[in-house]
C-alpha cells in the first residue's frame, strides 16, 4: 500500500481515526461505539492499548516530565474529569514540548497538550476548554474509532499505528517513516470527513467546563482566536485546526451553547501563570537575553501574583544563563512571600542541584514531599540526588517507598537500575534497564539488556526464569510489529 505523504492527508487521516471512523464502522459492521457495554474492547485491552500507545508516542515526541508542569496539567485535567460524564475513567495528561498549537487524545485516556497551545491560551479557561473537548472525545467513546480502524491488528501493532499517525501531525518527517514501517498490514481506508464527533465533543466539553468552574465562553473565544490567526499562517495553520476544523457555524454553535450559562469572571490560578512562564523559556538557549528583557519589562505590570510569575520566569532564565546568585535572590524572596507555592521551592532545589549543593537540594526536595505527599516526581528527584551523592543503598530504600502505581513509570526503573549498577549488581542493572527501555518504547534495546543479564555467571534459577519470561514477552511484541511490515 502506498503511503500518501501529503501533510493535509495525514492530518485528515488523524482526525478520521481519532474522532470519526463512520464509514469504516459501517463497512466492517462493527458495534455502535455509543453502546456502554464496551463489547468491542475490554477494560484490560483498553489499558494495554493505551500503555502501548504512550510507549510509541514517547519514542518520537519530546514529552515534559518536569514535576511542576506535570503536576499542573494532571491537576487541571483530573478536575475536569471529575465533572465529566464518566468521572471514574482513568486519564493521563501530559505536555508535549512543541511550539505547534495542538492537542490530541489517544486510547486509554492518554491526552497530550502541546506547550505551544498552552502558551497561545490567554486564560486558564481557554486551556481548560481544549482539555475538556479532548476529554469528551474519550468519554463519548469517539477514540475507539481508532481501534475499529485497526481491529485486525494485535494491540501493540494497533497502538503503534495510532501513535504513528499522531506523530505524523506533530513531526511529519518522523511520522511518515513510522507510518510506512507498519502500514502494510493495515486496512484500506476512505476519508469520510464528518464533524459530528467534534460537535458532540464541543457540547459535552462546554458542560464539563461549566461544572468545573471555568468560563464556558472560553471555548468559542479560543476557537475564534485560532481561526483568525490561521489566516496569517497559510499552509502552516495550527495543527489543532487541521485535526479539529473550526468553522464559523461551529463557533456560532459553541457560543450559543456557552451563553446559556450565567456569566462569571474566572481568575487564572497562579499555577497556570507559572507553568506558562516555565514553558516560555523552553530549551533554546540562544534567546535567553530576549527572555530576560521580556520578563523584566513585565515586572511592574498586573497584580502581585502576575508580577511574581514574571519574577519566577526571570529567575529560571538566570539559572539557564548560570547566573546562580541572581536566581537565588529571586527565588528566596518569592519563597518567603509565598511559602505554599511549591514552584518557588522546586526552583531553589534545582538551583542547589545545578551548583552541586546536594545537601541543600535533598532538604528542599524532602520539604516538597511533605507539601505534596505522593508526588512521585519529587520522590524521584530526591532519589536521583542520593545517587549523585553516592548513596545507592539509601536510594533503594526510598525506591521501596514509591507507590505501586508509580512503580511502572520509566524513571522508577531507571533509578532502580542505576542503584543496582552502583552496587555492582549487574544482573539487576540489566534487568531493570530492560524494563526502562520497554517502558520508553525501545523494545529492541530491552531485549538486548535481557540477553546481557542472561550471560552473567551469577544467575540463579529464580532470576533466570524471570528473565526468560520477560524475553519471551518482549520478543512476542516485536514479532507482532514485524508481521505488520510483511
Amino acid at each position: 500500500m502506498k503511503v500518501n505523504k501529503n501533510p493535509l492527508f495525514l492530518a485528515l487521516l488523524t482526525f478520521h481515526l481519532l474522532v470519526s471512523g463512520t464509514s469504516i464502522a459501517k463497512e466492517l459492521q462493527i458495534p455502535d461505539m455509543g453502546d456502554s457495554t464496551g463489547a468491542l474492547i475490554s477494560p484490560a485491552q483498553e489499558k494495554i492499548l493505551g500503555e502501548s500507545f504512550f510507549r510509541s508516542i514517547r519514542t518520537q515526541l519530546d514529552i515534559s516530565f518536569d514535576p511542576d508542569i506535570q503536576h499542573y496539567i494532571q491537576t487541571i485535567g483530573q478536575a475536569l474529569v471529575a465533572n465529566s460524564d464518566n468521572p471514574t475513567q482513568e486519564f493521563y495528561f501530559f505536555v508535549v514540548l512543541s511550539d505547534d498549537i495542538n492537542a490530541f487524545a489517544g486510547p486509554g485516556g492518554y491526552i497530550g497538550i502541546n506547550s505551544g497551545l498552552i502558551l497561545s491560551s490567554a486564560s486558564e479557561s481557554e486551556l481548560a476548554s481544549v482539555m475538556a473537548h479532548e476529554i469528551a472525545h474519550v468519554t463519548q467513546r469517539h477514540i475507539y474509532r481508532a481501534y475499529e480502524a485497526s481491529s485486525r491488528m494485535s494491540l501493540p501493532a494497533a497502538a503503534a499505528m495510532i501513535a504513528a499517525i499522531i506523530i505524523a501531525t506533530q513531526a511529519p518527517e518522523v511520522g511518515i517513516g513510522a507510518l510506512s514501517a507498519i502500514q502494510a498490514g493495515s486496512l484500506q481506508m476512505q476519508i469520510d470527513f464528518t464533524r459530528d464527533n467534534e460537535q458532540e465533543a464541543d457540547r459535552i466539553g462546554i458542560k464539563i467546563l461549566e461544572r468545573s468552574g471555568f468560563d464556558p465562553r472560553s471555548m468559542p473565544t479560543f476557537f475564534e482566536k485560532l481561526q483568525h490567526a490561521s489566516r496569517y499562517y497559510g499552509e502552516g495553520a495550527p495543527e489543532f485546526l487541521r485535526t479539529h476544523p473550526v468553522t464559523a457555524s461551529r463557533i456560532s454553535d459553541t457560543r450559543g451553547r456557552a451563553e446559556k450559562y450565567p456569566y462569571r469572571q474566572v481568575p487564572d490560578s497562579q499555577d497556570y501563570r507559572l507553568t506558562k512562564a516555565k514553558l516560555r523559556i523552553g530549551s533554546d538557549n540562544t534567546k535567553l537575553n530576549d527572555l530576560i528583557t521580556y520578563f523584566q519589562n513585565k515586572l511592574d505590570q498586573g497584580t502581585a501574583e502576575q508580577r511574581a510569575a514574571m519574577q519566577y520566569g526571570l529567575g529560571l532564565t538566570f539559572i539557564k544563563k548560570q547566573q546562580f546568585k541572581q536566581a537565588e535572590n529571586i527565588f528566596l524572596s518569592l519563597n518567603k512571600r509565598y511559602p505554599k507555592q511549591r514552584e518557588y521551592l522546586t526552583a531553589l532545589a534545582q538551583l542547589a542541584v545545578d551548583q552541586q549543593d546536594f545537601e541543600s537540594a535533598k532538604k528542599r526536595y524532602l520539604q516538597l514531599q511533605r507539601q505534596q505527599p505522593g508526588n512521585a516526581e519529587y520522590q524521584f528527584e530526591y532519589i536521583s540526588i542520593l545517587l549523585k551523592s553516592n548513596q545507592p543503598r539509601l536510594a533503594l530504600q526510598h525506591l521501596k517507598l514509591i507507590d505501586y502505581s508509580n512503580q511502572q513509570l520509566p524513571r522508577y526503573f531507571l533509578l532502580l537500575a542505576r542503584s543496582y549498577g552502583d552496587l555492582g549488581q549487574n544482573i539487576k542493572l540489566h534487568r531493570y534497564m530492560a524494563e526502562y527501555f520497554y517502558a520508553t518504547g525501545q523494545t529492541n534495546a530491552a531485549i538486548m539488556q535481557i540477553k546481557l543479564a542472561q550471560k552473567d555467571k551469577g544467575l540463579n534459577f529464580h532470576i533466570s526464569a524471570i528473565l526468560e519470561d520477560r524475553l519471551h514477552f518482549f520478543s512476542a511484541e516485536m514479532q507482532a510489529l514485524k508481521e505488520m511490515q510483511e
